[in-house]
């Protein structure tokens, strides 16, 4: 998929005081692939780093020049500025982008690749530090007439706060945050937050606010230069959010009066005015129910959602900043006008159904329908690997329309028709979600996704699964007609003519489908009362009849469809009209499953132990559903807890230790089992 951008001034019209030649991106994944798009539409030479873990990635191989950092984890790489600073030395590159994330908020970075002589594409490190701070921030916010939250000392809460909201003063992305809805409960997520904002910003200052029911999430795009012109680039609605983490993003944002919208530009503006503001910034809101906005934060950097803002506009922010870092004022006084409306899917390689765990393994296919409307920026292609090492967001889907409505359907069906090969990822859950009547209606709200997920994530009955199993089946009959008619299966030489069966397990939910057919002169049939008819079945294409429609399934098989002979095993990907289904060939005769002691807790993905529960050691007593150890993996926190009330009888796991999924970690005895004296 291609993307073109405009940005309402030309190159001939430019007249900078410096010219940028080489530009390195501090960042990995699709920001830098992103950055790198408009590079080249600028002619400007890049330069990428990356870790170990990144070698092969698509970022260092869009870039014209990249730079080892050696290592894989995050803090031995993107986060070494001083790393950074001597690859963007040694590259001769002049000027560094940091993306977003890493050290795109770090003031000292910043004042680090000016001091190297260095052209800094972002704002003034000043700027940066005033407001790394959400507690300063604040503080500044208040001085400027920015609506604010009254803050809540968190020694002095009473039943009256509640709920309370509990923040990482030094960060974002969700890291560090806690809702307090018991106050037996503050002391202990005063503490878990503490340590995840240490972990994740190296400090560990929280600080707490109410916390809003039925809120929204709503910030405003915003555009400085360095001859005192601001723009306001309209609103997002970024309330769709898990662990506090945006999904679904839109501008502009829905169901807001002209009143409320000049409101929030005049605050953002005012923000940026206060800190003397340079290039591109956000400044987000809290906005209640009954219409009132509040200041949460300003992120000092570009946004994950910005396409959603470029795509209204008619502007490449990316460009704007580069001509703003070179000197150059904004082409005019006021922002272009806005057309139309844009809707941004994150598409993650997570499971939503399983506390949203973060999922790894080979991309064997990531294919997004190309058509007028959609964008798709990723930092991955076919036959990369989804690694533990970093966020597990694969791709942004854009879709711009004339109305929301339209935008909407076009992203949700194209986030159907979409291919998608490999680890688990949300896809359903965001095609669900921009389908549900309260997206639709624009009742939007950060609680969405905790009132809707159980049934987002439902299964539905399983015909969908079970015909897609079917068509699976007869594509391998069609294989093993093509390749000569004797088909390999869990050990036994199989002859067609007589009556076959196959048996798959749909993923993730585990569901087992046997199917029986028979192949004959003229084509493979079902032969069973109330089968579907077998219109046509070749290798990658069945298409069967049932209750008089006509469906088609397009196949696409790893390994045999028999064996495990590929790293995926035998995976088989069928993708219809409606939906995509990842099956599993089953063997006729499978090994015993490895036995695992009763009470045993098992990684649940590959990933860092951060922290223990307080005193947990084995012989140490646990009640069911106490969290017991802390993983981190993809940069989200997750809890392992106690099954059962009883007694901790082994311990495996260690802060540092580094796991794979399924890695004994410790095990639990039930307090039922134990033999009494």
């Amino acid at each position: 998929m291609t993307t073109s951008f405009s940005s309402n001034t030309s190159s001939s019209s430019i007249t900078s005081s410096f010219s940028i030649t080489r530009l390195l991106v501090a960042n990995r994944g699709e920001i830098a692939v992103r950055i790198f798009r408009t590079c080249r539409d600028l002619g400007i030479a890049t330069v990428a780093v990356y870790s170990d873990a990144d070698a092969g990635a698509l970022h260092v191989r869009e870039a014209d020049t990249a730079v080892r950092l050696p290592g894989a984890a995050p803090a031995d790489t993107y986060l070494r500025a001083d790393l950074v600073v001597a690859a963007a030395l040694a590259a001769g590159a002049d000027a560094v982008h940091p993306g977003y994330g890493f050290l795109s908020e770090n003031a000292a970075f910043a004042a680090a690749v000016q001091d190297a002589g260095l052209l800094w594409v972002g704002p003034p490190p000043k700027a940066i530090e005033l407001m790394a701070s959400k507690t300063r921030a604040k503080e500044l916010m208040a001085a400027a007439g920015v609506p604010l939250l009254a803050p809540v000392d968190p020694a002095a809460v009473t039943d009256a706060d509640l709920p309370l909201l509990l923040k990482a003063a030094a960060g974002g992305g969700g890291r560090g945050m806690r809702i307090v809805r018991d106050l037996a409960d503050l002391p202990g997520e005063l503490t878990a937050a503490r340590a995840e904002a240490l972990s994740a910003f190296g400090d560990d200052e929280v600080f707490a606010e109410p916390y809003v029911e039925r809120g929204r999430h709503v910030e405003v795009q915003i555009m400085a230069d360095a001859h005192d012109t601001v723009w306001a680039l309209g609103t997002r609605d970024c309330s769709l959010q898990r662990r506090h983490q945006k999904v679904v993003e839109e501008a502009p944002a829905p169901g807001l009066d002209d009143a409320l919208r000049a409101r929030l530009h005049e605050a953002a503006t005012a923000a940026a005015r206060a800190v003397d503001y340079r290039g591109a910034g956000t400044v987000e809101f809290l906005v209640t129910a009954d219409g009132r906005p509040y200041f949460l934060e300003m992120n000092t950097r570009l946004q994950v959602e910005h396409p959603v803002t470029e795509a209204v506009f008619g502007v490449d922010l990316v460009a704007l900043q580069l001509r703003i870092a070179e000197g150059t004022p904004l082409p005019a006084p006021v922002p272009p006008q806005p057309a139309g409306h844009a809707v941004e899917a994150r598409l993650y390689a997570e499971d939503p159904s399983r506390d949203w765990q973060p999922q790894t393994g080979a991309l064997l296919s990531l294919d997004v329908p190309d058509l007028p409307g959609l964008r798709l920026d990723t930092g991955y292609t076919r036959g990369d690997t989804i690694g533990v090492h970093y966020d597990p967001m694969l791709a942004k889907v854009v879709a711009h329309a004339p109305t929301r409505p339209e935008a909407v359907r076009l992203l949700a069906r194209a986030l159907e028709r979409a291919r998608i090969h490999g680890p688990v990822t949300n896809r359903a859950l965001l095609v669900r979600s921009l389908r549900h009547p309260d997206f639709a209606d624009a009742r939007l709200d950060t609680g969405f996704y905790d009132r809707h997920l159980p049934a987002l994530t439902q299964e539905d009955d399983d015909s969908g699964a079970r015909l897609a199993a079917t068509a699976a089946a007869l594509a391998a009959a069609a294989r093993t007609a093509a390749t000569g008619g004797v088909s390999r299966f869990g050990g036994w030489r199989n002859v067609p003519a007589q009556p076959q069966q196959r048996t798959y397990r749909s993923e993730p939910d585990g569901r087992e489908y046997a199917v029986a057919y028979r192949t004959t002169r003229t084509g493979p049939t079902l032969g069973t009362d109330g089968a579907p008819r077998v219109v046509a079945a070749s290798p990658h294409r069945v298409t069967l009849e049932t209750g008089g429609v006509t469906r088609h399934f397009d196949i696409t098989a790893y390994g045999d469809g028999v064996h495990g002979d590929t790293a995926y095993g035998d995976r088989v990907y069928v993708d219809t009209a409606s939906g995509a289904y990842a099956l599993t060939a089953l063997p006729r005769f499978t090994d015993p499953a490895e036995r695992t002691e009763p009470g045993s807790l098992l990684a649940p993905m590959p990933g860092t132990v951060v922290r223990l529960a307080d005193g947990l050691a084995p012989g140490v007593p646990v009640t069911a559903g106490q969290p017991l150890i802390w993983l981190e993996a993809m940069k989200m926190e997750h809890r392992i807890l106690a099954p059962a009330a009883g007694t901790l009888t082994a311990l495996h796991a260690a802060p540092g230790l580094q796991v794979e999924v399924g890695a004994l970690l410790a095990v639990v005895t039930d307090a039922q089992a134990e033999p009494h004296a």
